[in-house]
């Protein structure tokens, strides 16, 4: 009775419309008083305990405001010409690149629908100009930014860590290979659909090109090396990594790159030393003082688009918490436990229920709140039957990354719409046919677990030489 109240008030809540957080919360907290003995006290207690006792979380803030100032900072306009500079020179070769610049900047962001944004705004318009169908580049842009949840640092699978206590780096470490492996497969695919389509190459840019444009692009590619360095090499942990990708990302943004802050309009061969050290001087004041400039300004906005995206995933986080610990208290998880192990599927059954009930939620709710109400009802049942707990995030997150595509709840297919100008339905026609790859690396990961779990296991091992 508790469980069909809960899930009942649940999707009535989201059929009325009301915000995915604001839904969970209220029918947790109206479940607690209806049909539970536990007390309201337990409510401030659990959004307490949410965001502070979760050491994992406090990464997503420096994640995302890391993105924020690589955004600004123009970052994603270098990956894309480094992108270009090595692959575009291949039939399809600026498709291919645009997928390249989707991985790096996935590995810099964590962060699917600001990939679109950022690269989409981009390379759209740029294969349309060099011969592309509008609706073939808006379709590759819609799906490859997908991997910005899988390719980590992954915002997504920090909240898979929290919600199950196991490794955020041993999560990382498996997002790697699937993240490069599906990169692959959509520039396979593209290099199969340009040859059919005789679609357009660039020319070969040359060694020289490819060097420039790698030193142009090198302030966020060490932020990848810096970040995963650090966590793999066991130095510090994710959070820590975070810590420092976010400073480091505002110190690239505005001395490095000089996109915002008072060095803006200041060239690079034009010695001012007197103005950078005044620029340094005002960096505190840029960001906590009122603003005396546009350009200072312009990096405080960047701060507050951060806090701002900050909050509101978090406020996401601790309402789907709380009503992951109503499921907890009332034994629903061990309820659907003990059912589904009745059924006496074998694992590979198991994993086709998952998918399916993934699929379809991943239609109608963010995947921050998917994976805090489903990971608990999902983990146990599938440590009961072998399953690696990586392996079952990985799949989760791949799930995830399907559910940013169809409506009513695609992300990537609003933002792509944003960024064309576009219908939502002319979007998702452009989609559809690259979703189909996404589908079958799905089946791929699911079925392959060595994929996900190599890299984990060899880091576990090399540790244990140590």
């Amino acid at each position: 009775m508790t469980t069909l109240a809960l899930f009942a008030m649940l999707f009535a809540f989201l059929i009325l419309g009301l915000p995915v957080a604001i839904a969970l919360g209220l029918s947790a907290i109206l479940t607690i008083l209806v049909f539970s003995n536990d007390s309201l006290a337990s409510v401030v207690l659990k959004l307490f305990e949410a965001l502070s006792e979760h050491y994992t979380l406090l990464a997503i803030p420096f994640f995302i405001l890391s993105s924020a100032f690589l955004s600004s900072g123009g970052i994603a306009r270098r990956l894309i010409r480094f992108a270009i500079a090595l692959v575009g020179h291949v039939r399809g070769g600026l498709a291919m690149a645009s997928v390249l610049a989707c991985m790096l900047f996935a590995a810099v962001s964590g962060s699917s629908p600001a990939t679109v944004a950022a690269i989409g705004s981009i390379v759209i318009v740029g294969m349309v100009k060099a011969g592309y169908p509008e609706r073939f580049a808006a379709g590759v842009i819609a799906n490859a930014g997908t991997l910005g949840i899988l390719i980590p640092p992954s915002i997504v699978m920090l909240v898979y860590a929290a919600a199950t206590e196991v490794s955020a780096a041993r999560m990382f470490a498996a997002g790697l290979l699937p993240g490069l492996a599906m990169g692959l497969m959509l520039m396979i695919a593209i290099y199969i659909a340009a040859r059919i389509k005789r679609l357009p190459r660039q020319k070969w840019a040359g060694f020289g090109e490819i060097a420039d444009a790698g030193w142009r692009a090198s302030g966020g590619l060490a932020l990848i090396v810096i970040v995963m360095g650090a966590i793999y090499g066991g130095i510090a942990s994710p959070t820590e990594a975070a810590a420092v990708s976010a400073v480091y990302a505002f110190l690239v943004a505005l001395l490095f790159y000089r996109d915002i802050g008072p060095l803006k309009h200041v060239a690079w061969r034009e010695p001012n030393e007197a103005l950078a050290a005044a620029a340094l001087r005002n960096v505190a004041r840029m960001v906590f003082a009122v603003p005396q400039s546009a350009t200072d300004a312009e990096v405080r906005q960047t701060v507050l688009s951060g806090a701002k995206t900050s909050i509101m995933l978090l406020f996401v986080i601790a309402n789907a918490m709380l009503f992951a610990h109503v499921l907890t208290t009332e034994r629903i998880p061990h309820g659907i436990a003990e059912a589904i192990t009745s059924w006496g599927l074998s694992p590979w059954q198991f994993l086709i229920v998952v998918n399916i009930v993934l699929l379809i939620a991943g239609n109608f709710m963010e995947p921050s709140a998917i994976l805090l109400i489903m990971a608990p009802i999902l983990f146990p049942i599938a440590t009961q039957l072998g399953i690696d707990p990586i392996h079952l995030g990985i799949i989760m997150v791949v799930n995830m990354e399907i559910g940013m595509i169809p409506p009513p709840v695609g992300l990537n297919l609003f933002v792509t719409a944003g960024v064309t100008g576009r219908s939502m339905s002319w979007v998702m026609r452009a989609a559809l046919p690259w979703l189909a790859i996404l589908l079958i690396f799905l089946m791929i990961v699911t079925y392959l677990p060595q994929l996900s779990l190599f890299l984990p296991e060899l880091m576990d091992q090399m540790r244990g030489v140590k």
